[in-house]
């Protein structure tokens, strides 16, 4: 294994150790390059993905270079994950292990008692096998790890709830962070070479997705929407933006339910805001969500949103778009697309009043500070 990090006495900085399921291009991952790219605190970062993938990387050159990769912390045997992960902490010497989500909860464990180190844990959501609620052992676990947290930090009001009703977590110790983005990113208008390469025509009405391509995001239900109405919507077309263990299903069902060449896949972007611009409308139909930096960032697009009603998307966007956002159905998705479609000035005025909202509460820095002073206060340094 290659050596851990150097030690605090050779390396004044504060070092902070985060841990992942994966590094994958994902809404959790692109918030802690951004935080990482931004921050003024002067902490040195270092990752761990428990899956071995990095790809978030390549968007930074601020993370130290992953170590221990060939240490595998087991998945499925509880006890000699936390002897290992317990061990990777010691080799590590972090002043801070920040785990994300359920996937990393085995660092919290390990961690829990004569802690290595201050921790934090940041919880995004859930996976597909809690869409009707939290797995009974995982609650009980989760409460039992992250109450050994100086902090737990959640971007959404339900997750807030969620953890002082389910996990117990002490208010003083629970931190509401809202996700911010780089506003400015979005404003410029889209690549039209990117647009030409993609195969995306910018004459069309376009309805436009940016997700992972995991069972509970249910793309096929927004595909499903879309061959509702392509037949009275000839000029439209349907431009999924992610890669991952859907595609080749999500794919074959377009196939199937779509005409030829109206729904385009555009595999994994890193830079999303090349063609985000260029939509009509942005479209959401997952079965849970929190609070989506897609959403976000098609606000800071200037676009109006149709979406299922899950997580905190109805109070995150603008009061204008709030009645586009209800249901669980293709047809709910289908009609709602249709309304924006066909009444393009109210689109217009919804799309800029999310703008709007987006640049006053969702801007970046002020979610790197609160961040910063939270790291600060737990490092004690």
């Amino acid at each position: 294994m290659p050596d851990a990090p150097e030690d605090q006495s050779e390396n004044q900085s504060p070092k902070i150790l985060h841990v992942f399921s994966s590094l994958e291009l994902g809404g959790a991952q692109r918030r802690f390059i951004d935080f990482v790219s931004r921050s003024k605190a002067g902490f040195s970062h270092s990752v761990y993905a428990m899956d071995g993938n990095y790809d978030a990387l390549k968007l930074t050159g601020d993370i130290d270079q992953p170590w221990g990769q060939s240490s595998v912390v087991p998945k499925g045997n509880t006890w000699a994950a936390m002897k290992i992960t317990r061990r990777l902490l010691k080799e590590a010497k972090p002043d801070l292990l920040v785990t994300y989500n359920w996937g990393a909860v085995e660092w919290a464990l390990g961690n829990r008692f004569f802690p290595v180190c201050p921790m934090v844990h940041i919880q995004d959501g859930f996976t597909e096998d809690e869409l009707k609620g939290e797995i009974g052992k995982r609650r009980l676990v989760r409460g039992f790890a992250y109450r050994g947290c100086r902090a737990v930090v959640v971007p959404s009001k339900t997750l807030e709830r969620v953890a002082k009703k389910s996990w117990h977590i002490h208010p003083e110790r629970l931190k509401y962070i809202a996700n911010g983005i780089d506003i400015e990113r979005f404003k410029a208008p889209a690549d039209a070479a990117i647009l030409n390469e993609l195969g995306i025509d910018p004459a069309k009405q376009t309805i436009g997705t940016v997700s992972g391509l995991r069972p509970e995001k249910n793309i096929g239900r927004l595909v499903e929407a879309f061959s509702l109405i392509e037949n009275d919507m000839p000029n439209a077309q349907l431009v999924i933006v992610g890669d991952g263990v859907g595609m080749a299903a999500l794919k074959m069902l377009a196939s199937r339910v779509c005409k030829k060449g109206n729904v385009i896949f555009t595999g994994s972007m890193a830079n999303p805001e090349a063609i985000l611009p260029a939509f009509t409308l942005f479209a959401l139909s997952s079965d849970t969500e929190q609070m989506p930096l897609t959403v976000i960032e098609a606000m800071a697009a200037g676009l109006p949103v149709v979406s299922t009603d899950v997580g905190d998307i109805a109070t995150m966007i603008s009061e204008e778009n709030i009645s586009y956002i209800e249901g669980q159905t293709a047809p709910d998705l289908a009609k709602n697309i249709t309304a924006l479609l066909k009444d393009q000035n109210t689109a217009k005025i919804i799309g800029e009043a999310n703008a709007a909202k987006a640049a006053e509460s969702f801007e970046i820095e002020k979610m790197v500070a609160s961040y910063d002073a939270l790291f600060t206060a737990c490092t004690g340094k």
